[in-house]
């Protein structure tokens, strides 16, 4: 819509007529004009005025100019529809483990039974879904680690490429702290809160970097770490603060590297033995980093006072031009 930036600009609307209408005129005295070559302007009454081409539109057109130049003061603006801004909230990284154990069938999904990589994909994609106004990025690794996704507010581009992933495509191996180091180096220099989830169902058995060694420099670097153990095994143990935590056989997680690697950057470790444990993880993630629920609306406004200034002058010159050719004619 159109608007005007300072409207109060109209009010001087009025002005040349309560100039003429109050103010006195000057007497002839002091109205003459001295000129030593007064032979070359017209004398009294040789002027014919019936030559000007323009006699009575003269003063619309000045009144047009006036108004045009109040248009222009008065900072005309064309203001577009609201446009809704991208939340500008946390880097999130997900580093995900491809060896060959994800392979195993330990997880149940929509009632069949899945391998563990299976019900990562669902579970994380569903995660990245909700994850309205960060920027999420995806490592995958095996004996080494990728960046499958540089940090991006297309999260959908992120579940597909999360999607493609197989087991064994980055080696058999396990190499936790070179994907930490990845995720170090990707979100370094970044502004606001960054966030690394590494969810791995074994112990560190490659790389070039201890997973302990990457924490350290993760910290350093501010850089906050959830870890998550994923595998079937164990028995139940009371007293966890989610519910979550199991003791007994995990399938060669490394508990003990993973929880350090939480503690020493500020994050927690969990544990999920199923399914409905590895969402309900993702929900507690959600809840200890949520998401920003402040949306921001940009207006495009495209100023337009150039137009009526230009109107104005075009007027002008339109007026000195009759008034001149008026005169050559007399």
């Amino acid at each position: 819509m159109l608007e005007f930036e300072w409207p109060w600009a109209f009010a001087l609307l009025p002005l040349p007529w309560l100039i003429r209408r109050f103010m006195r005129p000057a007497d002839s005295a002091q109205a003459a004009l001295q000129v030593p070559f007064i032979d070359d302007f017209a004398g009294p009454g040789q002027l014919d005025v019936s030559r000007n081409i323009l006699p009575r539109n003269g003063l619309i057109i000045g009144m047009l100019i006036w108004l045009a130049l109040l248009v222009a003061a008065a900072s005309p603006r064309w203001v577009g529809d609201p446009i809704e801004l991208p939340i500008e909230g946390r880097d999130v990284m997900l580093a995900v483990d491809l060896s060959g154990s994800m392979e195993e069938r330990d997880f149940a999904l929509e009632g069949a039974r899945v391998n563990r990589l299976r019900a990562t994909k669902a579970v994380a994609g569903n995660f990245i879904r909700r994850r309205t106004g960060d920027r999420v990025g995806l490592i995958l690794f095996g004996s080494r680690a990728y960046l499958q996704a540089p940090l991006t507010f297309d999260r959908q581009t992120v579940i597909t490429l999360l999607n493609e992933a197989v087991t064994r495509i980055a080696g058999q191996g396990t190499a936790i702290g070179d994907a930490i180091g990845l995720g170090v180096k990707r979100l370094r220099d970044k502004d606001g809160d960054r966030i690394l989830i590494l969810l791995s169902d074994g112990e560190n058995t490659a790389g070039e970097i201890s997973p302990l060694k990457a924490a350290d420099i993760a910290a350093r670097d501010g850089l906050k770490i959830y870890t998550i153990g994923i595998g079937s095994g164990g028995r139940n143990r009371g007293g966890s603060f989610f519910g979550l935590s199991r003791v007994g056989n995990r399938s060669g997680v490394d508990e003990k590297t993973l929880t350090q690697i939480a503690q020493k950057t500020g994050g927690q470790y969990f544990h999920a033995g199923n399914t409905q444990e590895l969402e309900e993880i993702y929900s507690i993630i959600d809840r200890l980093e949520p998401v920003e629920s402040d949306n921001r609306i940009y207006r495009p406004i495209k100023a337009l006072f150039h137009w009526p200034l230009a109107l104005s002058f075009a007027l002008t010159l339109m007026l000195m031009t009759t008034q001149f050719l008026a005169r050559s004619y007399t």
